[in-house]
């Protein structure tokens, strides 16, 4: 029989959050101690109790819960009121449960291993993401350079994107060596249930991709869940500073901290409506 901490580890090798329920104080007559614990999956699935009852569904109730909204929490049960006294409960004592949503370590996939993937893969590993890169170049998309990543593939991106093993907490970072690879691999990405789907490139440049998408028949309204221009505004220029705006989003975005983006100020219109200035490629 799998033991409880078994149990955790095993949920967050399939990257499933899982919530421990744990007894804190226990005073008077209660049907467990402190320390006795229970796990909880996402989809209900329990293993060890805190001493059944009605206290134990409520705390499963509010266990799910706090792995929906990642934050812990401290329940308090009188056993005395009315609550328990309703199913038949005579304990007479008072119980904190402190339910601590555990959720996997988040991963990064990072599309396109040109000079900002590069800097991005190592700068999120260091803050604790695990990383994955994939390239379609077999010279970017080289292990030796990314010594911090858990895989590297070399792959045809849009094929690598419908097929790779991607779930609902999983990062998506756009950023290949140019436009029509960008949109390729958006086209890919959107198809995809994930937390977060970022796309490197200016104001004019994702008007365009939403125009293409719009042209192709594709629901433009799908957009509103990507993250682009990608990376907080701090003024980056260099691949190195876009990498730290890029890692600063995720990070906001990780701890529920990312505000929702207004909406481009009139200059930002003016700009996106002139014609593209050619970039140097190197950048990505």
């Amino acid at each position: 029989m799998t033991s409880l901490f078994g149990a955790i580890d095993l949920a967050l090798a399939r990257g499933e959050a899982v919530a421990l329920v744990t007894i804190v104080r226990a005073q008077g007559s209660t049907p467990q101690r402190v320390g006795a614990r229970m796990l909880v999956h996402e989809d209900g699935r329990t293993l060890g109790t805190i001493g059944g009852g009605c206290y134990e569904q409520d705390a499963l109730g509010k266990a799910r819960l706090a792995l929906q909204t990642g934050r812990p929490t401290l329940a308090h049960y009188d056993l005395n009121d009315d609550f328990a006294e309703e199913q038949g409960l005579i304990c007479g004592g008072q119980m904190d449960v402190f339910i601590d949503p555990i959720a996997p370590t988040p991963r990064v996939c990072i599309i396109g291993a040109g000079h900002v993937g590069y800097h991005t893969a190592h700068l999120a590993a260091n803050v604790g993401f695990r990383v994955v890169v994939v390239d379609d170049r077999a010279s970017f998309a080289d292990p030796a350079r990314f010594p911090t990543a858990e895989r590297v593939d070399v792959a045809d991106i849009p094929a690598w994107l419908r097929t790779a093993d991607i779930g609902p907490r999983d990062y998506l970072v756009i950023v290949t060596r140019g436009h029509r690879e960008d949109l390729d691999a958006l086209r890919a990405a959107l198809d995809r249930d994930t937390a977060y789907v970022g796309l490197i490139g200016s104001r004019a440049k994702i008007a365009r991709l939403c125009a293409r998408l719009a042209e192709d028949g594709d629901d433009a309204s799908r957009m509103a869940r990507v993250h682009a221009p990608i990376g907080l505004d701090l003024g980056a220029v260099s691949p190195e500073e876009i990498a730290v705006s890029i890692v600063a989003e995720l990070i906001a975005h990780r701890r529920g901290r990312l505000q929702p983006r207004t909406s481009a100020d009139e200059a930002d219109q003016a700009r996106a409506a002139r014609p593209m200035q050619w970039r140097p490629p190197a950048i990505r």
